[in-house]
């Protein structure tokens, strides 16, 4: 996967994921579809948050759900491409990701 992701750590020592490059820049739209087949690259794959060693695996229901859920059909203009353009950021994301909630599952 070409990807350019870097991880740095802003003054109040929180782990921020940059993003060099931007894959959806049309002003119509986000093809969900090419986002999808992009995700479905980490399929079956397992990646570890660093604050609790914690493994996170990425099961085959997780880029339709990320591409077509009722919130991502809600997104217009510039939400929705910031949605799309974190896809190659993924496990950067996983592996900062801090302060974890628990949910009641529905």
């Amino acid at each position: 996967m070409d990807r350019s992701v870097n991880i740095i750590t802003d003054l109040d020592g929180s782990k921020i994921a940059l993003i060099n490059d931007i894959r959806f820049k049309s002003r119509k739209g986000v093809d969900w579809n090419e986002v999808e087949r992009y995700l479905k690259e980490y399929i079956g794959e397992y990646f570890e948050i660093s604050e609790t060693s914690e493994k996170i695996y990425i099961g085959s229901d997780f880029p339709d759900e990320f591409s077509h859920s009722n919130d991502t059909k809600g997104l217009k203009g510039g939400n929705m491409r910031a949605k799309a353009n974190i896809t190659p950021a993924i496990v950067e994301l996983i592996q900062i990701a801090s302060e974890k909630s628990k949910y009641p599952d529905y």
